[in-house]
Parts: structure tokens; sequence; C-alpha cells
């Protein structure tokens, strides 16, 4: 087990594993670790040192939940470990949370040590409005909804996101659906996932889209869950580098598990060009 400390004090777990001409990170979703990405991590090592490692308050990660981090704090962590293990030519792979810290990181420390970038099933805006309609839950979550959901104990919450990420969850009784989504919040640090996914939705991350200086693959599930497959074309007409756009039909938000073999492959092809 290997943690990386960061200049606060706090510890990061983290793997590095791999020994190709490559050098990939990949970061986790809100909730979720480094474990969704063991599985493509073991396929992708012949080609790429993959580095995976588990945010703030998450997984072997938890105990790092000083202060309230935002995302801004998780683009600081990312910029503190490319640097102390001194990475260059870097393809940053975030999914979900993950991308989100992707456009934190190039809008706080630019795409000076990276080489491309894959974002996979994340917009740059969660809040929807009059003008944006591919936020969260797919053009349905507003500032409204929001201010609701800060009065709802952590259970219903997370309840409520896991079922609009895995819609094949509304078909479970409750009883039988809470020591399993009980588990997961137990892996994390509550009070560090309020802070994190506050921040979040209070992000605008449209002008980071526009400061990108590398390439860009947009992994994105379909017909989808939490975000529009539109987002694709979207990020097709604000991107100002190299685009690609990958689909995952009949896939969930959980795109990374729901088919890890494909996105291995599709990783894979990314690296080779």
């Amino acid at each position: 087990m290997s943690y990386f400390t960061l200049k606060d004090g706090q510890k990061l777990y983290y793997e590095d594993k791999g020994h190709g001409d490559e050098t990939l990170i990949m970061m986790h979703g809100w909730t979720s670790s480094h474990e969704i990405y063991v599985q493509p991590a073991e396929s992708l090592q012949e080609q790429a040192r993959c580095i995976i490692y588990d945010h703030r308050g998450h997984g072997k990660s938890k105990d790092a939940n000083s202060g309230s981090p935002t995302m801004e704090t998780l683009a600081g962590d990312l910029n503190e470990i490319i640097q102390g293990l001194s990475l260059s030519n870097v393809t940053l792979l975030g999914w979900s949370m993950g991308a989100g810290v992707v456009l934190n990181y190039v809008r706080l420390f630019g795409c000076g040590a990276l080489k491309r970038i894959i974002l996979c099933d994340m917009t740059p805006k969660q809040l929807n409005d009059d003008e944006w309609k591919l936020g969260l839950y797919q053009g349905r979550y507003t500032k409204e909804d929001m201010e609701r959901d800060a009065g709802k104990d952590f259970y219903t919450l997370y309840k409520e996101f896991a079922v609009a990420a895995v819609p094949k969850l509304k078909k479970i009784p409750g009883f039988l659906l809470k020591k399993p989504l009980k588990e997961i919040i137990a892996k994390c640090d509550e009070s560090v996932l309020r802070s994190l996914g506050s921040s979040m939705k209070l992000q605008d991350n449209r002008p980071a889209v526009e400061q990108i200086t590398v390439p860009v693959t947009y992994f994105y599930a379909d017909p989808g869950s939490l975000f529009s497959p539109k987002l694709a074309d979207w990020y097709r007409e604000h991107i100002p580098t190299q685009y690609d756009a990958v689909c995952f039909p009949e896939s969930t938000h959980m795109l990374v598990s729901d088919y890890p073999e494909k996105f291995a492959q599709e990783v894979s092809k990314v690296l080779c060009h």
C-alpha cells in the first residue's frame, strides 16, 4: 500500500503500476474509489504506467477529511501528485467527478504537463437553467432542487443519486437496497461528500473547456442516465483542439464498470494515437 503525503499533511492512497511508454492517471467519481479502475489498469499496464488513487474522503483516503474540500482542492491534489511523482506528458482521465477535477486542473494549472485528456460522462455545468439544459439528471436539476436537497438526510440524497445513475435500482425494494448503498457510503467521509457535492453543483466549467490545449476524447453513455448524450456534440463545438467522442451504447453513467473491457480497449486506442 502506498500513500502520497500532500503539503497539508493529508495522505492519499494510490497505486502506481505498469511500465508502458505512456503515463495515465485515472480519477474516480463521487462516492467511488480507485477500485473501479483496477481491472482497466491491469489491462493497460503493458501499454502505460497507470496511476490510480482515492480522492480525499473516499476509499482508502477516507481519513483525509480535514476542512471542507472543494473541486479546486482536488485539482490542487492532482497537481501535487503530478509534480511529486515528476510526471510529464500525462494522459489525464476523469470519470464523473474525476472529469470535473480535470477541468479544474486545466483552469488552475493549464495543460503544460499533459499529453491528452479523456473525459468520461460528465457535464461542465451541473445546474440547469433557462439557457443550459445539459446539466445533471439530463436537464432536470436546478438551483431550486439543490436548495431542497440541502435539507435532506444524506442516505436519502445518495439513494436518489444512485437510482438516477443506475435506473435498474428502481426495481429493487427500498429495504433491500438500503444495506448495499449504506455500505458504499460507509467507505467515504460524509462531510467530504457533502462538501464536494455542493462544490461540483455550483461550478460552471464551460470556460475551462475552451482553455484546453491538448487533444480530448469524450466517453459517453447512450441513452445515458445522469447526463444527456448530446453533451458529446456540445464538447465537439467548444473544445478548440482535436476531439473524438466514443459512445457506450446501452450504458448507464457507470460505463467504466458496466463495460470494463470495452472501456480499457477504448482507452488503449486513445493512447495509441
